[in-house]
This record gives structure tokens, sequence and C-alpha cells, in this order.
């Protein structure tokens, strides 16, 4: 029998009414995998906020933001006025043909903007409406991850010992959120396959970030231990996670998990007595001696070049790593699989794929569309999805309803 080669979500249509990081993170993912995404781009804010959030070296005239190609590949842009009455049926009109419909609105603003779950519903019994919220539906508070951070507990264990909790620099409650939906999405379109009819799903960032604590949670719950600041170590493992400075001044991690490992780390250090020391011997003994312990392999660490020292490592099979920058990053092979490129201008735009697995069934996921202009498909869509004439169309412009490149 062949394998197939068909996109696992070919012929399934996104109707993106999220902005920002989480809820086009799900639509990109849903891209990747075949999916049509077409992403509805408010006219009264020019489109997403993320199109103006530049770095000071980036292009003033672009509105292809490197913020917002982070996760809007694979998708189009229609920018439309969903205020009015006129907008208002464009949408419905997409959502009868549509599969899944990604919103990210305060808890009761769908309502407001007559686009909720039981009205898209009438509209379409299949549709699956996945929102993406703050802290659940209970709560009508803005999802700030900065925030939300802070009050599930990543922020204060973040930093180092005697310094200040510090925010991680990715908007991590954004992304985990993001793969809680990716994941109840495939499992209500797997439903509707077996079963028919649509669904609603809901995820918030603040439940995304206490479900993702792992043992940090408990060992408050079981261990009765606050987790306290530790830089890059590890509270249960030494040493695991922690940060060495080489000869050069670049800096390694070191991941050893076992004794076994820790006994080989000596040894190539030229220190095999430290595995037999008491005080080092077992993990829970170099947990309560981590200092000490620390302290000698960072003299032994750095007598060696970094290069030279994680040769050594791997040659051993002792777990450990380069503390990259983000050039480092994309200078290595792994990260280069990861890349689309595509024409923009007159040069090209760079973007990493969210999808990360391979399998063997399907067709390769790397081609993607570059990020599209802001209302680059809104004739393109009212045109050959919803069938409207130009002088329809024309008229949607020029009352401001719509806006198209």
């Amino acid at each position: 029998m062949d394998k197939k080669t068909d996109l696992p979500l070919e012929g399934i249509t996104v109707l993106e009414l999220a902005n920002v990081l989480a809820g086009p993170s799900v639509g990109m993912f849903m891209a990747e995998l075949g999916a049509q995404v077409l992403k509805v781009e408010n006219v009264k804010s020019s489109g997403d906020v993320t199109r103006h959030w530049k770095l000071s070296t980036e292009d003033p005239k672009t509105d292809i933001s490197a913020y917002f190609s982070c996760v809007n590949w694979g998708k189009k842009s229609l920018a439309l006025d969903l205020s009015t009455d006129e907008g208002l049926e464009i949408i419905y009109d997409i959502a009868r043909k549509s599969d899944v419909v990604l919103v990210s609105y305060k808890p009761g603003d769908a309502e407001k903007l007559k686009v909720d779950y039981p009205g898209l519903k009438e509209i379409n019994p299949d549709i699956i409406f996945a929102h993406v919220t703050g802290y659940g539906l209970m709560t009508r508070r803005a999802g700030y991850d900065a925030i939300i951070q802070a009050e599930s507990g990543f922020t204060y264990m973040n930093g180092e010992p005697e310094g200040n909790p510090v925010k991680m620099p990715v908007a991590l409650m954004d992304v985990l959120a993001a793969h809680q939906l990716k994941e109840a999405i495939l499992l209500a379109l797997w439903s509707r396959e077996r079963h028919g009819g649509g669904q609603y799903i809901e995820s918030s960032l603040y439940k995304s970030g206490v479900a993702s604590l792992a043992n940090q949670a408990t060992n408050w719950l079981v261990g009765e231990a606050i987790p306290k600041r530790m830089g890059s170590d590890h509270p249960n493992i030494v040493p695991y996670g922690t940060i060495f400075r080489t000869a050069d001044d670049k800096e390694i991690v070191l991941a050893v998990g076992t004794d076994k490992q820790f006994r080989e780390l000596c040894k190539l250090l030229g220190k095999p007595e430290l595995a037999d020391d008491k005080r080092f011997e077992k993990n829970q003994e170099r947990v309560k001696n981590s200092g000490l312990i620390k302290s000698l392999l960072q003299e032994l660490i750095g007598k060696y070049t970094r290069e030279d020292i994680l040769e050594k490592m791997s040659e051993k099979a002792v777990p450990a790593g380069g503390v990259y920058n983000m050039k480092e990053v994309f200078e290595t092979a792994h990260a280069q699989e990861m890349l689309f490129e595509e024409p923009l201008n007159s040069g090209t735009i760079k973007g990493v794929r969210s999808v990360s697995f391979t399998c063997d069934n399907i067709a390769s996921m790397e081609k993607l569309s570059r990020p599209p202009r802001y209302g680059e498909h809104t004739r393109d869509i009212l045109s050959g999805l919803l069938g409207l004439e130009d002088d329809r169309i024309e008229g949607l412009i020029n009352k401001g309803v719509i806006y198209a490149k």
C-alpha cells in the first residue's frame, strides 16, 4: 500500500480572529499542517498590533515586523471592520465555510461583537470554536504574559540567588497556552470526524502556566519547599543546568543527571577522586554540597576552551552544551532545518517552523508562504471564497468596511 503524502489538515479552513502571539501561533501551526488560514485584521488598528512592534534595527516602512513574522507564515490577510453590519456579514459567510475559528477575546467580548460560539454554531453546526483567554471564562482580566509569568510562579523562581525576580525573555505563557489549544483542536477535529458536530474549546494562559510548573509545583505540594531563585541550577540535581565559564571567556552548561555521568565528568577533568568523595559521590550529597562542587568544577573547566571541553564531554557521553547566542543557534545544522525562507521585496525573509516533529506518512511541511502584508488577500478572499463581484468589493473599500492592497 502506498504511503499517504497529503498534509494532515489539507482541506481544513481556519478563520483567525485572534492577534498577538498565542492565537496566531495556533493558526500558523495549522497552516504548516496544510490548513487554509484566513487572518482577519482590524482596519481601525491597521491590522494586528504586532505589525508595529519593531526593533530599532527594522525597516520603519514595512508592515511585516520581526515580531509579526514569528507566528504568521502561511496565512492570508483580510482587513475588515468587524463593528459594521457588512463586515460582520462577511465574517458569517466565511464562518459557514470554515472548520475552526480562533479567537483571543476577553470573556464576554465575542458576544458583544456577535461572533460568539452559540451564534456561529447556528450558522455552522460543525464549527470548532477555539478560545484562548488570560485567566479562564470567569475573569475578564486581559492576559498579559509578563503578569501571568509573575502570578503563576515562574518569575519568582527565575533569576540569580541574590538577584531580583526575572521575567523570561520569551512570552512563554502564550506559547504554553497555544500548545494546549492545538492539542484540543486536533482532538475536536478527530471527534467531529468520528461523531460529527463542532464544539467550544477554551485554554487560558494562567492554567497553562500552572500545568507546566512540573517538578517545581510538586517540590512545594509534596516536598513543602518553596522553589527559590537558583540562577540556572536545578533544585533536585547537581550539576544540572549549571553554567560554567571556559578559558576563552565563553560558557557551557552541564546536565549531569546520574552518578555514573558525574564519575565520567570527574575522570575526564583529571580529578577522578572527586567521584569517590562522600560529599559528592551521590546526587543527594551533591545537592547538599552544591556550592563546593560547583566551585571545584569551575576551576577545572576553566582550564579548557569551550570547543575543547565540549568535544571531550561528547566523546565520554557527559551531557553538556554551549550557551549560544541567537546567531550561534542558527549556525547549527539542527536549527537550519527549522528555517523558512521566502522572497520579500528585493531580498528575503526568514522564519522558524512551529512544527518540529516529522511523520513518515505525510508530506513535507517545510514549504510555507511568507507572512502576509496587511490586507494583502482581501480581494482574493472576497472574490474567490465568497464570490463577491469587483463592484461590490470596491464599494466596501470606499465605505471603509474593508482594506485591500
